[in-house]
Parts: C-alpha cells; structure tokens; sequence
C-alpha cells in the first residue's frame, strides 16, 4: 500500500496533494423493545485524494484504489477549475510512522453470538419492569487501519479499534413517558460493553422513578453540575465557539474570541488533548497528518487557544493543534474536538453539596443545542438541593443561558475529574458521529435560568 500510494503521489502536479485510504470493519447490533432490528458484520475499503492548485482546492472520493492514479488526476483537475486566492498551509513536522492500536480484548476475537447474547441480556434486564414500555439497546465495535501520505513527504499509518453499546429504558405511565439513558464507548477494547447488567437495572429504576419526580418550577437557580453534564456543556457550548473555522469567517466572534481576553475566574481551564490514552477522541495524528496535542483553550480564565486545521492556522498566524478530522475517507477534514474537559480544582463534591443552601443538582445529559453563544441543555437527572443535601427528584429541567456569562458565573470546580465517550458522537458539517470524549469535575454554577413546567 505505502509503494502503491507514493507512487501516485509523484503523479501529482499540484502545490500540495495528500492521499488517505481506509480499510476497516464494523459490527452492528440493535434491540428495540423485545425485536432485534440488526445485526451485520461489515469490511470496507476506500480512499481520498485532496489537491491544491493555486488556492481551489480539488476532492476525490473513492472505492477502487488499483486506479489511484486516475483519482489523482481527477483531484487536480477539481482544484484547476476552483482557482481563489492564494492559500497556505501551516508547516508540520515530515513523519513517517506506523501507530498501531493498544486493547485489553479486541472485539474481533470475540464471536458475533457473544456480542448478541450479551445484548439480549441487558435488553431483557430492561424489559423486565412492567412500567417500562419499550428499550433500546445497541451495540457496535469497529476496526480501522488509515493510511495517509502527502506531496511534502509525509506517511502514516493508524490502526484504531473501538467499542461501545447504548442502553436506553422508556417509562410509561397513561400519558406520563419518561426515559433514562446511559453510553459507553472508547479505545479501550471490549471490556467497555462487559458487567453492565447493574446500569442496565439503575437506568430502569430512573426511568420508573422519574415518572413520580416533581416537575420544577422555572427560575434562577444555583446549579451543580455532575462531570458529565460538565463535560457536554465544555464541548458543545465553549468548545464548538473554538472551532477557528468557526471563527475566522465570523465577525461577532472574532471580536468576541480574543487571546488573551477574559472568560473566567482564574480557576477556570478548558482543555482539547487529542493525545489521552484510550480515549474515544484519542489520535496520534489528524487526517492531515499533524500531531495531536494538549491545547489549553483557556488558561486560568484567559483565553490562550483555538482548534486549528494547516489552512486556518495559517490564515491565523497561528499553529496548527492536530484538529483537522474527517469521519470517514468520503470526507474532507475539517476542524474537530477531539477530548475536551475543563480542568479539576479542589472542591470535594461533598464540600460543594454542604456548601449550597438551596438550588439543583443535575446529572447528565438527554439533549441540548447550541446557537452562537446560547445554549439549551436538558440533564438527564435533577435533584432538589435544600439545606445543603440533596432532597426529592426533578423532572423536565431545561437549562438555558449565554456561555460567555456562565463560564464567569462557575463558582466551584470539583476535583473529580472524569472523562465520558459512548456511542454517540459529535456532529459538524453533515459528519456525524465522530468519536469524541468530554468531561470534568463537578461545578457550581450561579444565576442559571432553569425552565420548567
């Protein structure tokens, strides 16, 4: 493959051309209620061609790599139409290295009954309450190996493996429906999917126990945020705004986004590391081949980074950080978090508890969005916090407000760190789901608007 895909390299008559090919499997499994909708085990293989010739740049996906040379040739003819204005591309370091994945099992030396019976398992676990109305299980595990090699020289090759399942329990009580939902999935192997059988009974209860929680009045509250919860917000609400994509071809951000401008205590660091050990955003290196690294997006409150492709830190005169990603060889990278957390302090959960006379504590995440600056987050459990401790169980809380005016209104920061991937994944672009990783700490919050019932 490494001779097949230089030689068509010196074919290219471009200012920069990169060729990436994939090959890989994925395994597929999904319960909905009692009925198995799918199972399938599947091989692929493809590859890209992305060229640049005097600012267009020209794109190629395929199938059939005997004819590289063909897609080649097509590329460069795309970005000879597409001429702009001149483009650079940050300088990298010229590797050559071959990565190859680290797993405790490899979910491909386990049989594909194994796979379903253990799904079957969790589903029964699930259905075995007769206030639960349907469920949700899916399981899926891929195996990837991409070779990548560009004009300046450059060649690697990353072999990733991945597992993880979904659990997901819906409650029903006459018009009354509530759900619980619990994910799982990194680089770890195929003990991410083993001994589940007590979440799949705590998403149960929560379901069923949701259906008797009060709903909560709207209002401003203090809020606590478990790591998970902190870790969506991190992601979706400070680390999108990152983007530089995001925010260079934008105006109001860019006068917002300043280095060096304030955007919380100096307790407050948020982080991108695309280099952690196992984790479901983990990368050696990006789809364009720069290494990945630990970015502090903001350094004791101060902003001091953004995410960066060769493209954009060029027109940025900044460097690039390894966050040009692609979901797959029928897409261009594009710039993406990889794990993204805000850095642990010193507040012990139990300290931040006794510490709040009144607000919310809330626990996960079932959805949100994000515009801009605004955001809308619903957790997946709430809780009352009166006198300190936590009392009787929320339901419908709708968190909203600017995340600007929220990272300067966190007023505690845990010392618990953790670090969540699952199944599902970040969205950009029309590519989604690509792995990633979020987390934190707990935090407090103050001033949060809660909507309600």
């Amino acid at each position: 493959m490494e001779e097949r895909i230089k030689r068509a390299l010196k074919t290219a008559k471009a200012d920069y051309l990169e060729i990436r090919i994939h090959e890989g499997s994925v395994t597929n499994i999904n319960y909905t209620g009692k009925e198995l909708e799918a199972i399938s085990e599947s091989d692929s293989i493809g590859g890209c061609v992305r060229a640049l010739v005097k600012g267009g740049w020209g794109f190629v996906a395929f199938n059939d790599i005997e004819n590289l040379p063909d897609h080649v040739v097509a590329a460069v003819e795309q970005a000879s139409i597409l001429r702009n204005s001149p483009i650079s591309l940050a300088p990298i370091p010229i590797t050559t290295e071959y990565v190859k994945a680290s797993v405790n099992i490899d979910p491909r030396d386990i049989p594909l009954s194994k796979k379903h019976a253990i799904c079957q398992k969790y589903n029964n676990i699930i259905l075995s309450s007769k206030l639960i109305q349907t469920s949700s299980v899916r399981y899926m595990d891929s195996y990837g190996f991409t070779y990548f090699a560009n004009s300046e020289g450059g060649y690697i090759a990353q072999e990733t493996i991945f597992c993880g399942m979904s659990l997901l329990a819906i409650a029903k009580e006459g018009a009354n429906v509530q759900r619980a939902f619990e994910s799982v999935g990194d680089l770890r192997g195929y003990q991410n999917v083993l001994g589940l059988e007590a979440k799949c009974e705590e998403i149960t209860q929560r379901a069923v126990d949701l259906l008797h929680a009060e709903s909560v009045e709207g209002g401003i509250y203090t809020v606590i945020a478990d790591p998970l919860l902190c870790g969506v917000f991190t992601h979706e609400a400070f680390g999108h705004l990152s983007e530089a994509d995001f925010i260079y071809e934008n105006e109001k951000l860019l006068e917002i986004m300043q280095i060096g401008k304030r955007f919380g205590r100096d307790e407050l660091s948020i982080i991108d590391d695309g280099t952690l050990p196992g984790e479901a955003g983990t990368n050696k290196y990006d789809n364009e081949g720069t290494p990945t690294q630990k970015i502090y997006l903001i350094k004791n409150g101060i902003l001091t980074s953004r995410l960066h492709s060769r493209e954009t830190a060029a027109k940025m005169g900044e460097k690039p950080t390894g966050n040009a990603r692609a979901l797959g060889y029928v897409n261009e990278p594009i710039i993406r978090m990889s794990n993204t957390y805000m850095e642990p302090r010193d507040w012990s959960f139990e300290k931040m508890l006794e510490d709040t006379p009144e607000g919310i504590y809330c626990k996960g995440a079932l959805g949100g969005q994000t515009n801009m600056e605004m955001f809308t987050f619903s957790p997946a459990e709430a809780f009352r916090i009166r006198n300190g401790k936590l009392a009787e169980r929320l339901r419908d809380v709708v968190l909203t407000g600017n995340v600007f005016e929220t990272l300067m209104n966190i007023e505690a920061i845990g010392n618990d760190l953790k670090l969540h991937g699952g199944l599902g994944g970040c969205g950009k672009g029309g590519q989604f789901p690509l792995r990633v990783s979020d987390g934190g700490p707990h935090i407090r919050i103050r001033n949060v608007v809660v909507g309600g019932r």
